[in-house]
């Protein structure tokens, strides 16, 4: 299995000012640490669990393309991007320019979104849960079609119209950038994993569940005539060795995926500064889970 990093907190000590030097400093360890994969949330306000609305947040995208700049390996993507925050059409064009600009880079993070309280609070419409899985869905076709170099044409959606979906430059990727639906829901979420998705995020409790979601996964698959091996599987790992820097207390945690087919496993440390902690635990959470099997 590989390693990934979701960088989910900005509360530097240094403040506002010292976030560049340390996402850059972050970046840099990471790629010397092997991690395969860094991620940030798609959020506007922090996560009540995770510090609160009041605590530093910075716009996705804007950081990926800082962090793309920073690095030179590393894939880079948000986990997730809520459907509910951008346009489908503009959202294309963002993810296009960070896959352009990072070489190719990029993987398109997304899911049908949350947070009430950050959609209210800078006045972002926030539809009922299943209109949002309805626009996600729509979403995820207008983007496969801004990508097909074949189709310039309009799209006719029940909550999305475009008159064109013309994306120039084309992405590096090919044949696009790599799509990642977030989240275990079992009746809708991984039902669009096995029509759309390139690859699946789940955060499991256990291997046990973990196990269960991959069999829903397989029958949707089934249901759907795709190939279920040809979905990249990883799991974001919350537990808090990952923070403490408990590197046994983790390799115990995640010791079951490795039979599952799990590609990576994204650590999750909540931690305002991470570029010390990957020279401190990334990189041997890379070596050890490298020689598990």
């Amino acid at each position: 299995m590989r390693v990934g990093v979701h960088i989910n907190r900005f509360d530097h000590p240094g403040g506002g000012p010292a976030l560049g030097a340390e996402l850059a400093a972050a970046g840099a360890a990471a790629e010397v640490a092997g991690v395969s994969w860094l991620s940030v949330m798609d959020h506007y306000f922090q996560m009540e669990f995770n510090g609160g609305a009041e605590a530093p947040m910075l716009e996705a995208y804007t950081t990926l393309g800082y962090l793309a700049a920073h690095t030179s390996t590393v894939r880079l993507g948000a986990l997730v991007t809520g459907v509910t925050y951008r346009r489908p059409g503009l959202l294309a064009k963002i993810a296009t320019t960070l896959d352009v600009l990072s070489g190719g880079r990029a993987t398109l993070g997304i899911g049908a979104a949350w947070y009430d309280r950050e959609h209210h609070g800078l006045g972002v419409p926030y539809p009922p849960l299943a209109e949002r899985f309805e626009r996600l869905e729509e979403t995820l076709r207008i983007c496969l079609q801004m990508w097909d170099p074949e189709d310039n044409g309009p799209f006719e959606g029940r909550h999305y119209r475009l008159a064109e979906t013309l994306c120039v430059p084309a992405p590096v990727s090919t044949p696009h950038p790599e799509i990642m639906i977030g989240g275990g829901g079992e009746k809708k979420t991984l039902r669009l994993v096995a029509r759309y998705a390139d690859a699946c995020n789940l955060i499991p409790s256990s291997a046990e569940e973990l196990r269960h979601k991959l069999e829903v996964l397989r029958g949707h698959c089934e249901s759907a005539g795709r190939d279920y091996d040809t979905i990249r599987k990883t799991v974001a790992y919350t537990g808090e060795p990952a923070t403490t820097g408990d590197l046994d207390g983790f390799l115990r945690d995640v010791e079951g995926y490795t039979k599952l087919g799990i590609d990576t496993v994204i650590l999750c440390p909540r931690l305002g500064a991470t570029s010390a902690w990957m020279e401190r635990f990334a990189a041997p959470a890379v070596e050890r889970l490298a020689g598990l099997d």
